[in-house]
């Protein structure tokens, strides 16, 4: 008996389903986390008919293999992405691949990429043989004074004649502490991918090089693509947006713009929680610090923190993303600059900003806005308990593992569409409440209402 094409749809999915629940079963031991079969299959809170699954996912794509990535944004900020093709779904949210393109695209992409990664890995090699020996070092390699070290335990490891910057120990340091509780970094060989993948892009991106909690963000990427160079540019395309808070300028890091900004966005949409916090000392927002800098990875658990992250990065998502990274504005074509944006195929976040009509400069990441949300949620505690920094402080840390990744992202959507409300609205507000203002004094002084009008449409328009 011949099986209709829906049926044979439907088996295909029962035979997909049985043979990965026990990959995804492998996948939580993996993170050193029991699980039954329901468990595996709707991890972290994920719910059926919410998450983006594997058929929806697959049925979003042409036969050539152009996406239609404004049919699973919803998807994917509702309820996450299924495991299995997590690390797929991140290389088009994080702008690897540019929806548009093909599956004959995308594979040369990912073959001149491959080639590219083995170069820059040579180059790192050279400079220090460890890179891609399967090994890696912890211990420092030169000494206070700039010198080769003579530790005997040292030099069984490293060339002492190839010597790398100190940025080989302490990324070393860092990749032994990130993510320690997971049975995946107990092999020593993923550990040592880890360091390969951050030591090749501190070569590669030497204005920035490596900063603490840049492992933290690497590490789930060393996990989902287990082709290296794929978790490299997959990584690489992460820190084009983070790579700003990593940047030191003399004694400044660049996170501290973002905590500036966090700053503006409390004092507009909670000035009596800003005027607090300037009060008990907390006025530099640096006890925010940490929540920027890695993305919540100490607020929540390791399964709760990708959820977080592909929500942040769906609802902010651009479709220009691909081509702003690949394409300098100089090569961009005349026609296509200024070109109108499809709003179906931006995320919820985007389409906000764009819809308000700001112009000036770029828009605030969203997790500016998940900070504010957190600070928000917690505002009657903080306010009514906080007598000094070390209070805020406590009163943050105990948030650490309890944070509600949808409610953190609703609280922020939310806090953004009000900000933009009085940032973009109020001018416009006062202007009409001083225009009005003037007319009133212009009829008790009988003066010419025609005059005084159009005298302040001119300074108006000279302040735009």
């Amino acid at each position: 008996m011949l099986l209709s094409d829906e049926a044979l749809a439907d088996q295909k999915i029962r035979i997909w389903t049985s043979e990965k629940v026990d990959y995804l079963i492998m996948q939580k031991a993996i993170l050193g986390v029991s699980c039954s079969c329901d468990d595996a299959l709707f991890p972290y809170g994920m719910k059926f008919g919410k998450t983006l699954s594997v058929r929806k996912w697959r049925s979003s794509f042409s036969p050539e293999g152009c996406l239609d990535i404004g049919r699973t944004l919803g998807r994917i900020y509702r309820g996450g992405i299924h495991p299995t093709i997590r690390g797929e779904v991140w290389e088009f949210l994080l702008g690897c691949f540019d929806p548009k393109s093909t599956y004959e695209e995308r594979k040369e992409i990912r073959l001149t990429r491959r080639e590219e990664y083995v170069r820059l890995k040579e180059l790192c090699t050279c400079m220090f043989p460890l890179v891609g020996s399967g090994k890696f070092i912890t211990a420092p390699v030169i000494t206070a004074d700039g010198s080769p070290t003579q530790d005997p335990i040292v030099l069984l490891e490293a060339n002492p004649e190839k010597l790398m910057t100190p940025t080989a120990q302490a990324t070393g340091l860092d990749v032994v502490r990130t993510d320690r509780t997971l049975v995946f970094y107990e092999k020593p060989e993923n550990l040592a991918k880890l360091w390969d993948v951050l030591s090749v892009y501190a070569w590669f991106d030497k204005d920035v090089g490596y900063g603490q909690g840049m492992s933290d963000l690497c590490s789930p990427m060393i996990m989902l693509l287990e082709d290296e160079a794929a978790a490299f540019w997959c990584f690489e395309r992460l820190m084009r947006r983070l790579r700003g808070n990593f940047k030191c300028i003399g004694s400044t890091v660049g996170v501290e713009s973002q905590l500036c900004n966090l700053a503006n966005v409390i004092q507009v949409v909670d000035p009596k929680l800003h005027k607090h916090l300037e009060h008990v000392g907390g006025g530099d927002y640096l006890f925010a610090f940490r929540m920027l800098m890695v993305l919540f990875r100490r607020e929540v658990s390791f399964g709760d923190s990708l959820y977080l992250w592909e929500m942040m990065w769906a609802l902010e998502y651009d479709p220009d993303l691909y081509t702003l990274y690949e394409e300098s504005d100089s090569d961009r074509p005349e026609d296509s600059k200024g070109k109108p944006k499809s709003s179906r195929q931006c995320g919820k976040y985007e389409r906000e900003y764009l819809k308000s009509g700001a112009k000036n400069g770029e828009p605030l990441p969203i997790s500016v806005f998940l900070v504010a949300s957190v600070l928000k949620d917690k505002s009657v505690k903080l306010l009514t308990e906080s007598k000094g920094l070390d209070d805020v402080v406590k009163i943050l840390n105990d948030t650490s593992g309890h944070l509600d990744a949808r409610k953190a992202c609703a609280g922020a959507m939310k806090l953004h569409k009000k900000y933009l409300k009085k940032v973009h609205v109020t001018p416009w507000m006062s202007l009409c409440e001083e225009g009005e203002a003037i007319l009133m004094t212009a009829a008790l002084k009988s003066e010419d209402y025609e005059l005084v009008l159009t005298g302040f449409i001119d300074t108006v328009l000279e302040s735009i």
